[in-house]
C-alpha cells in the first residue's frame, strides 16, 4: 500500500460514490456532476488506486441468471484448533461460497451460500461438514431479499418502487 500524500477529501468521496453506482460511468460524467474535468477524475481515480483506497472494479450479476436460486448462510463451528487461515483455505475450494467470515458469538464462522437447488445445498453442506475440524453447522436458507439492491441480493440496481396511487376525483 502506498502512502497518500493527499487527503481523501470531499471531491473523492463523490467519485467512489459515482463509481460504486455504476463502476462503467466515464471520467467525463463523473467530471461533469461534481465539478471537475475528465483528466482531474482520472488523477484522482489513479491516486486512488495506488493508495490501495479503490481496490478494483466488479460486475455485479443476478445470481439466478446463473443458475445460483438457492441460497443460504451457514454458521460453522469448529474444533478449537482450527485456525481461522486453515478455514480459509478449505472454504477456497467451494465456488458455491460467495463469502466466509469469522464472526463473534458461539459461531467461528460464517458462510454465504448459493447452489442451483436444495439437492445441491445439501450437497455443499455435506462436504463443508465432512472436514475433519467442523464439529456443527446451523443452515439459514434466503427465503427473499428485504434490500433488493444490495450486493447479496445480486442486483446492481434498486427495485423499481410502486407508484403512489393518483389524487382524481
Amino acid at each position: 500500500m502506498t502512502n497518500r500524500s493527499e487527503p481523501f477529501d470531499e471531491l473523492d468521496r463523490k467519485i467512489v460514490a459515482a463509481l460504486v453506482a455504476n463502476a462503467r460511468t466515464s471520467f467525463t460524467e463523473i467530471g461533469a456532476a461534481i465539478g471537475l474535468s475528465a483528466t482531474a477524475v482520472k488523477r484522482r481515480v489513479d491516486r486512488m488506486r495506488e493508495a490501495d483506497i479503490i481496490t478494483g472494479f466488479t460486475t455485479t450479476v443476478r445470481p439466478s441468471a446463473l443458475g445460483w436460486r438457492t441460497e443460504a448462510y451457514v454458521e460453522v463451528y469448529c474444533d478449537s484448533a482450527a485456525p481461522p487461515r486453515r478455514l480459509a483455505e478449505v472454504v477456497r475450494d467451494y465456488p458455491e461460497i460467495m463469502a466466509a467470515m469469522t464472526v463473534t458469538g458461539g459461531a467461528d464462522a460464517l458462510l454465504h451460500v448459493r447452489a442451483t437447488d436444495v439437492e445441491h445445498f445439501e450437497e455443499v453442506l455435506e462436504r463443508i461438514r465432512a472436514e475433519p475440524f467442523i464439529r456443527k453447522t446451523i443452515s439459514y436458507m434466503v427465503l427473499s431479499h428485504l434490500l433488493t439492491s444490495s450486493p447479496e441480493a445480486g442486483a446492481g440496481r434498486a427495485a423499481p418502487r410502486e407508484e403512489p396511487p393518483s389524487g382524481g376525483v
